[in-house]
């Protein structure tokens, strides 16, 4: 059985204010897609607290895969750019960056590892019981707007240039 070239996973809290970016980011597109607002063409999305081992099994077969989380500092509204496969894992495999998950792909899965960005929405306030503060909501409608941009372009093979 064969999977979409394409996989978006986010990770984050839903219940601890702009650590819901990356969730609430997969809801609407996911609505988008319902609503056929975004490119017919077959992509998979994965929401989880954390990035964990077992996720490597997600990226097998897929050509691109991006991942979303909220950022506590950085640029605004968001930055998206490659993950690198890091040189060498960590201590513990509890909760793992990107570029750990590529490293473990290579180690596990082998053979060449799939195209994966990062997109990481600046978010400000992640209090217990929150919601998306009023800053972190524009940063979302920033990143769902390129995101919808960019699923198009990869559709169309023409990327857009990321926003300053």
């Amino acid at each position: 059985m064969s999977v979409p070239n394409t996989l978006i996973i986010a990770c984050g809290n839903p219940s601890r204010g702009d650590d819901a970016l990356g969730p609430t980011l997969i809801e609407r597109l996911s609505a988008m897609r319902a609503a056929r607002t975004v490119p017919d063409q077959a992509f998979d999305l994965l929401t989880d607290f954390q990035l964990q081992i077992e996720h490597v099994l997600d990226l097998d077969g897929r050509k691109r895969v991006v991942f979303v989380d909220a950022a506590l500092s950085g640029a605004e509204p968001f930055t998206f750019g490659p993950v690198i496969q890091e040189p060498a894992l960590t201590i513990t495999t509890h909760a793992m960056r990107p570029g750990a998950l590529l490293r473990v792909y290579a180690q596990v899965i082998g053979g060449p590892l799939p195209d994966c960005r990062l997109l990481a929405i600046r978010g400000y306030a992640f209090d217990l019981g929150a919601g998306l503060s009023p800053g972190a909501e524009r940063n979302l409608g920033a990143a769902l707007g390129y995101l919808s941009e960019w699923l198009a372009a990869v559709h169309m093979r023409r990327i857009p240039r990321v926003p300053d």
